[in-house]
C-alpha cells in the first residue's frame, strides 16, 4: 500500500493541503498499515469495517512509553486521517466501498489548561535566553512573540520576514488552523525584540536555505516545530517554577492575562484564531482571579462578620 500512500500524498498536495497536514496524515495512515500487516492484512480491499473498529479500540487501549493513554484528540487525528485515505481509495475505484464511512470519532473533552503561568512567571522565562548570542537573541524574540500574540507553535515556525509589519505593529499568520490567514497585533515590546533579532542575530544565522523564513536554526534552516518545542520546554524547565509545558503555555497565558485585564472575549477569539467562541470561553473558567476578587468584596457570606458563629478549632 506504500505506492497508494504516495499517490494519496500527491492528491492532498494538489488539493492545497498544508505540508504539515500531508505529513501527519501519511505518517498516521502508515502506522495503521503497519498495524494491519500484523494481522496479515496487506491489501486495501481486504480491510473491513470490523478491522477499522478493532484499530479504533487498539488506539483507545494503547499506552505511551510513560504509561499514559493516547489523548482523545490524538486518537481523533489518527482516525480522521484513515477516513480521508479510505474515502480517497473509494473515489479512485481502488476499493468498492469505504469501510470507514460513518466511523464515530471519540468524543472530545473541553479540559481546562492544566498549567497556567502567572505574569511574573512568564517574565521570568522571558529573561532566561542569553541575548548576547545570536541564538539567545532569537529565542528571546520567539518567546516574546509567542506570549504577545498567542499564536500556535506551527504558526510561528511558518512566519516569514514579510509577515512582520513593523509600521502597523501587526503580524500576519499564514495558513493557521483550518488553513485560514489572520492578522494579530504584536505591540512595541515584541517588535523591538523582533527587530533586534532581524538586524543583529539573523544575518549570522542565514545559510544556503530559504532566506525568507523568519526564525532560523544555527544551520540557517527554518526551525522545525519539534525543535521549537524542545527549546521552549527547556526554558520553562530552567525557570524552576515547578511547572512543565512548552509553546502552548504562552498561548494559554496570553488569553488568560488579557481576560484578567478586561479584554473582550471576542477579541481574544479573533486573536487566537478560534472558529468557535465556545473554544475561547474555556479561558473564562481559568481566569478566576477577578471573579474571586469580586466575590470576596460583594458576597455577604464571603467573609466573617461581627457576630458570626465560628467553627470549632
Amino acid at each position: 500500500m506504500l505506492s497508494l500512500l504516495k499517490r494519496f500524498s500527491v492528491h492532498m498536495a494538489a488539493r492545497n493541503y498544508s505540508p504539515y497536514t500531508i505529513e501527519q496524515r501519511i505518517t498516521t495512515t502508515n502506522a495503521f498499515i503497519a498495524w494491519a500487516n500484523l494481522t496479515r492484512v496487506s491489501r486495501p480491499r481486504a480491510i473491513t469495517r470490523d478491522l477499522i473498529e478493532a484499530y479504533r479500540i487498539h488506539l483507545f487501549n494503547h499506552r505511551k512509553a510513560n504509561g499514559e493513554p493516547l489523548g482523545v484528540r490524538t486518537q481523533s487525528v489518527r482516525l480522521v486521517a484513515l477516513r480521508s485515505f479510505f474515502r480517497w481509495l473509494a473515489r479512485e475505484g481502488i476499493i468498492v466501498a469505504d469501510p470507514s464511512a460513518g466511523l464515530d470519532l471519540p468524543r472530545g473533552e473541553r479540559r481546562l489548561p492544566s498549567t497556567i503561568l502567572t505574569q511574573d512567571e512568564v517574565e521570568a522565562i522571558l529573561a532566561l535566553p542569553d541575548i548576547t548570542t545570536p541564538l539567545g537573541l532569537r529565542d528571546r524574540a520567539i518567546l516574546e512573540t509567542l506570549y504577545v500574540t498567542g499564536i500556535r507553535r506551527l504558526e510561528l515556525t511558518r512566519l516569514r520576514l514579510r509577515d512582520v509589519d513593523h509600521a502597523r505593529q501587526l503580524l500576519l499568520v499564514r495558513k493557521g488552523k483550518g488553513s485560514k490567514d489572520r492578522t494579530v497585533p504584536t505591540g512595541e515590546r515584541a517588535l523591538a525584540w523582533l527587530l533586534a533579532y532581524r538586524e543583529i542575530a539573523r544575518p549570522k544565522l542565514i545559510g544556503v536555505g530559504d532566506a525568507e523564513q523568519l526564525f532560523l536554526t544555527s544551520w540557517g534552516t527554518p526551525i522545525h516545530p519539534k525543535k521549537l518545542t524542545a527549546k521552549v520546554s527547556g526554558y520553562v524547565s530552567a525557570a524552576k517554577l515547578g511547572k512543565a509545558g512548552s509553546c502552548h503555555l504562552f498561548r494559554h497565558a496570553a488569553a488568560t492575562h488579557m481576560l484578567e485585564n478586561g479584554a473582550d472575549i471576542r477579541f481574544i477569539q479573533a486573536m487566537l484564531g478560534h472558529e468557535s467562541l465556545d473554544t475561547t470561553r474555556i479561558y473564562t473558567h481559568v481566569s478566576i482571579g477577578p471573579l474571586a476578587s469580586v466575590h470576596a468584596s460583594t458576597h455577604p457570606a464571603a467573609r466573617f462578620k461581627e457576630g458570626d458563629a465560628c467553627p470549632p478549632v
